[in-house]
């Protein structure tokens, strides 16, 4: 019961930690002139992976290596299937000609990247470092590009966050308040993780792909959802996807640099789970390019699969009797669906824009 405890306080604080961290950063940003934009797709994208950052960097610290690396692909899984899933059956998400074009590839790219790095069986450091040069590039790339549009675009999230003034003390505030409470929720999110772990009998691995992606992913979630109820159907793939591609290059990165040994990755993670977070992502560019948007029966299919992702690691994980007609019946059913639908969307979409161009 301590442990739930402990999971439960430690997913608090991690949320509310990264919460005041975005706030205090954002308002200090702009304290110095940066544009609304840059702010939002660096401060506020860096704030929304602060806990899986904090997660990641403090399990590679304690020696929980294959922690790390199960919490940020256990995200980035979460992030499209679920969250996005989720939102798209709210509300038809619009996706962005940036995304399709830039942010998409970039996180398709990553993903196999992961892929080729993790064959023999870990991230070392010169890997992870590869990881934090990469995020120093991205970075750099979207503060050009945000400072090059910062004139004639906004982004409404900051300014909402912006519209009343703070003193800068205050701000101050909220970023050391919120890093403390990440760190303390981290710590208690990868003790009570590797608990449940040893009480179950099963690796921290797959605790880590469930309970603490999900948990971790939080901040998205909330963002993605409540951006579709309201109608900012654009903003919760743009979240999503910005939060992918800094899960990989920030939290792989610095967890990997900080880590006495390299980040681990097993078998079943090597065979299974990064294979499908990079199908995950390689899923999104039919998608997302039919029409331009994401419909709800796509948001559907996105949860199904979700279900049935996290279905087969619960009975792998327990060696349930009927583990092998399980597989049968999402190599056979699902996967086959989803790639029919897939095929016969992009045909639509074909013949409507020859149409247009007639």
């Amino acid at each position: 019961m301590m442990t739930w405890l402990l999971l439960g306080l430690g997913l608090v604080l991690l949320v509310v930690g990264a919460d005041l961290l975005v706030k205090g950063a954002a308002r200090l940003a702009a304290s110095f002139g940066i544009p609304t934009l840059v702010i939002g797709l660096t401060v506020v994208a860096f704030g929304t992976s602060a806990p899986e950052l904090a997660v990641s960097v403090k399990a590679a610290y304690a020696g929980e290596a294959e922690l790390a690396i199960a919490n940020v692909v256990g995200s980035n899984i979460v992030n499209v299937l679920f969250i996005l899933g989720m939102s798209a059956v709210i509300l038809p998400l619009v996706i962005s000609k940036q995304l399709i074009r830039q942010d998409v590839p970039i996180m398709v790219a990553l993903s196999l990247l992961l892929v080729f790095f993790v064959q023999d069986g870990d991230i070392n450091r010169v890997e992870a470092g590869i990881f934090v040069v990469g995020l120093l590039a991205y970075t750099s790339f979207l503060f050009y590009q945000g400072k090059k549009q910062g004139s004639d675009s906004v982004d409404e999230e900051v300014d909402e966050m912006l519209k009343e003034p703070h003193p800068k003390w205050q701000s101050v505030l909220f970023v050391v308040v919120g890093l403390a409470l990440l760190v303390q929720g981290s710590d208690w999110m990868v003790s009570s993780a590797v608990a449940l772990a040893t009480a179950w009998g099963i690796s921290e691995a797959v605790i880590g792909l469930t309970i603490v992606a999900v948990g971790t992913s939080l901040p998205e979630m909330v963002t993605s959802i409540m951006a579709a109820i309201k109608g900012e159907r654009d903003i919760a793939v743009g979240n999503v996807v910005g939060s992918n591609i800094f899960n990989i290059l920030c939290v792989l990165g610095i967890s990997g640099l900080v880590s006495p040994v390299p980040l681990l990755a097993g078998e079943q993670m090597m065979n299974l789970d990064i294979p499908v977070m990079f199908a995950v992502a390689l899923l999104c560019v039919p998608f997302f390019f039919a029409g331009a948007i994401l419909n709800r029966i796509e948001g559907a299919l996105f949860l199904v699969a979700y279900a049935a992702y996290t279905w087969y690691l619960v009975a792998l994980t327990l060696k349930l009797d009927y583990l092998s007609q399980l597989q049968d019946y999402i190599l056979y059913g699902l996967v086959p669906v989803i790639a029919v639908y897939m095929v016969l969307s992009l045909l639509h979409d074909f013949r409507q824009r020859r149409q247009a161009a007639k």
